[in-house]
């Protein structure tokens, strides 16, 4: 990836934070923990959901199952990506009439989260989707919200924002990006 890292808005310490106080939110609104059931989107918010598993089992001592959704051929630019990577979904439970939190690392647009929304919609029919990001960066183009966030940062669009999560990454942080370069000179968005 190119761009220039311009900020690190939270480290691991305050990555774990967030996650603790989203695993407490998480399991008071819903009265429990023992109904839900977490899907993290491939690939960090796999990670992520696995780690809010381990805070809510740690609160409630009952871990929540977990599941791992794959987007890529529900995407609305599946089209423009010659060769989408492509990982397995999986989902070892029903999905009919469960409570499901769905798990992403960041929240823009709303696109990922509308295709993960039909992905899921093929396994059945939650009786409640909630979405539980890392962070959220406003500019909706489409009307989607989290209903629990770890940090809301405002950014540009000539900013990009990285969530990096350990195994699959070689840290745990957040990152504000200035890609306005890679724009100008024809770069993909």
């Amino acid at each position: 990836m190119e761009g220039t890292c311009k900020a690190t808005i939270m480290d691991g310490p305050a990555m774990q934070r967030a996650l603790t106080r989203i695993a407490h939110e998480i399991v008071e609104r819903n009265e429990g923990s023992t109904d839900l059931a977490l899907v993290g989107i491939i690939r960090r918010g796999e990670t992520l959901a696995n780690r809010l598993a381990d805070e809510m089992e740690s609160i409630q001592g009952v871990r929540p199952e977990i599941g791992s959704l794959d987007i890529s051929f529900y995407r609305d630019d599946v089209t423009r990506n010659i060769a989408p990577v492509l990982h397995a979904t999986h989902i070892p439970f029903t999905v009919d009439k469960r409570n499901i939190i769905l798990v992403d690392d960041v929240l823009f647009t709303g696109r990922t989260v509308r295709s993960a929304l039909n992905a899921l919609m093929d396994y059945g029919r939650p009786s409640k989707v909630q979405l539980a990001v890392m962070v959220d960066r406003g500019h909706r183009e489409l009307p989607i919200r989290a209903d629990f966030v770890g940090k809301n940062v405002p950014s540009s669009h000539e900013e990009d924002v990285r969530v990096y999560v350990t195994p699959l990454d070689d840290r745990d942080a957040v990152e504000i990006w200035d890609v306005s370069s890679k724009k100008k000179k024809g770069g993909a968005e």
